[in-house]
């Protein structure tokens, strides 16, 4: 019997915004001004997520009777209701959404009804389900709200196009490419050590220097990604702040804050993706929430824009262009028809590894930094002085920075990579697919019939006591040498089946280097006792403060 939560929307445990109180200003939104066609509008949208208009709704509080079938009875609490009522958006800002779905499979088992029609299965069984290989499920149409301009590898729904595009890209991230990805990275490396290590020469009465290392990875995988798929960073790491230049269709070009653009387009985009009825009108709500999300959204188009067009300008005045990185490889692609990737999709693609490459890994890094710390902390002597001495037995001795070829293999460090992806899930909620089959699908022993949206998620598998054990939350690198076959595959840092993560290799590459060079050259210290996050559609680090300084053998 499939169970729902009709607590959720009472008990603060479901709040799919993810909004905070610096954008709303601590008011929730039904104090704000909105027209009574926006407000209408707002009433009415979530009946129709996930694609299921027309569903009978009870005030802005009230319960929604799911269409009749095996869940008929079932009563289930609009979400963006609840988001408009007393508790909403001015609460809203104490929620972690990975942590509020992870709560509901807690009291209610492994399959949980969160939507009109969307179910989230939170078992391995699920994962190879609802993500597997010829299964022909169709991403739901949540993914329309992030779609840029032209749907690209990440948001296309339709299975032919995106073959063609996956073939595409494929060979951009084949592992003879990546290996010549190297180079980029270590000339951001050297940059962002320079500036730790101008950081560090200013210690505390502790003797360490104090900083949120946090926006330090962010600076650092934005500048990676930017030699990487535009032929230039973007030199956030030389100005150590949040810039980037942006040009929008028809403007100058201008300097946008680059992270701060990335997190407010996932959390406006996450909210419109549930609420597809209210896309077209978001724009006309005058609620920061919306006119500053839908902005950033435009302005990370527009970092792509910019940072392709000088790319291809720089390719045609110099009549060739013997960078091999990211970029150069999608342009050069050909289609089983021997064309080539359209300039527009050729930007669309790039927007996407602007996204995908930084959200990810300066999240996870920052994340990995936070884990093997707190582990030292919890055990001392068991994780640092471990790691230590197998990095200073694979690097060159006096090396600013770790050469892939010497981390790579490191078994310890990547025990303690998975172990921190364990804990911090940065895509940690389930990614929807809709159920095409006229039969539909079994899973878990329940029938889901066509139509059904099913998602897994990834935060809920990684915390399950039943799979990991009653230690689950506890930073064990360990736990990786004697994994069970369930424990492997409930493992899911990079989703799975044919549309998990096209850049995983370029991903494990960065993280090896990045954490194998921090460790490597400096000591730090722990400030903070907890890892907070917020979420929009990744789930990031809010900060992690920690003390630097250089290790004695590299002063």
């Amino acid at each position: 019997m499939l169970l729902d939560g009709n607590r959720y929307g009472h008990d603060d445990s479901i709040g799919h915004l993810g909004l905070t109180s610096t954008e709303t200003g601590g008011l929730p939104l039904h104090k704000r001004k909105l027209t009574p066609m926006m407000l209408h509008l707002v009433e009415t949208s979530a009946p129709s997520i996930c694609g299921q208009p027309g569903l009978p709704e009870r005030g802005l509080i009230g319960h929604v009777k799911f269409p009749a079938s095996q869940y008929a009875g079932d009563n289930f609490p609009s979400q963006f209701s609840y988001i408009l009522s007393h508790n909403g958006i001015a609460q809203s800002h104490n929620l972690d959404i990975a942590l509020a779905l992870h709560a509901a499979h807690q009291r209610h088992g492994n399959v949980v009804r969160i939507g009109f029609n969307h179910v989230s299965i939170a078992t391995p069984e699920g994962l190879r389900t609802v993500y597997a290989h010829g299964n022909g499920f169709l991403k739901d149409i949540f993914y329309d709200a992030f779609v840029p301009h032209l749907p690209d590898v990440f948001t296309v729904r339709d299975r032919d196009e995106h073959a063609r595009k996956r073939k595409l890209i494929t060979n951009a991230f084949s592992p003879g490419a990546v290996h010549d990805f190297e180079p980029y990275m270590a000339v951001n490396l050297e940059r962002w050590v320079a500036q730790l290590d101008r950081i560090a020469a200013s210690p505390g009465k502790d003797g360490y220097a104090k900083l949120d290392i946090r926006p330090w990875c962010t600076f650092l995988a934005f500048d990676i990604i930017g030699d990487l798929a535009f032929g230039a960073p973007f030199g956030m790491v030389e100005r150590g702040r949040d810039e980037v230049q942006s040009t929008q269709p028809g403007g100058p070009a201008t300097y946008v804050p680059g992270a701060e653009s990335l997190n407010r387009r996932g959390q406006v985009n996450n909210t419109l993706g549930w609420l597809p009825a209210l896309r077209p009108w978001a724009r006309y709500i005058p609620h920061p929430f919306f006119y500053k999300g839908l902005r950033s959204k435009a302005n990370l188009h527009g970092i792509a824009v910019a940072a392709v067009e000088r790319r291809l300008e720089s390719v045609k005045e110099s009549g060739t262009y013997q960078r091999r990185d990211i970029l150069e490889l999608l342009r050069r692609g050909k289609d089983a028809e021997g064309n080539p990737m359209p300039v527009d999709e050729l930007i669309g693609e790039a927007h996407t590894q602007l996204v995908a490459g930084t959200d990810t890994v300066s999240n996870t890094s920052c994340a990995i930094i936070y884990w093997i710390l707190e582990g030292e902390r919890r055990n001392p002597g068991t994780i640092l002085p471990r790691l230590l001495a197998e990095l200073d037995a694979a690097i060159r001795p006096g090396s600013a920075i770790a050469a892939h070829g010497e981390v790579k293999n490191l078994q310890f460090l990547r025990l303690c990579i998975d172990e921190s992806m364990r804990l911090h899930s940065t895509s940690a909620m389930g990614l929807p697919r809709v159920v095409t089959g006229k039969d539909g699908i079994l899973c878990e022993n329940e029938h889901f019939p066509e139509g059904t949206v099913l998602s897994v998620p990834s935060y809920t598998l990684h915390h399950n006591a039943e799979i990991w054990g009653p230690d689950v939350e506890e930073f064990k690198p360990e736990r990786w040498l004697h994994a069970t076959p369930q424990q492997k595959a409930s493992f899911n840092p990079f989703s799975h089946g044919p549309r998990a993560c096209v850049g995983q290799n370029v991903a494990h590459m960065e993280m090896a280097l990045i954490i194998g060079t921090a460790f490597y050259r400096y000591d730090f210290k722990l400030y903070q006792q907890t890892l907070q996050s917020h979420e929009g559609f990744m789930k990031k680090p809010a900060e992690c403060w920690v003390g630097i300084k250089l290790r004695n053998n590299k002063a």
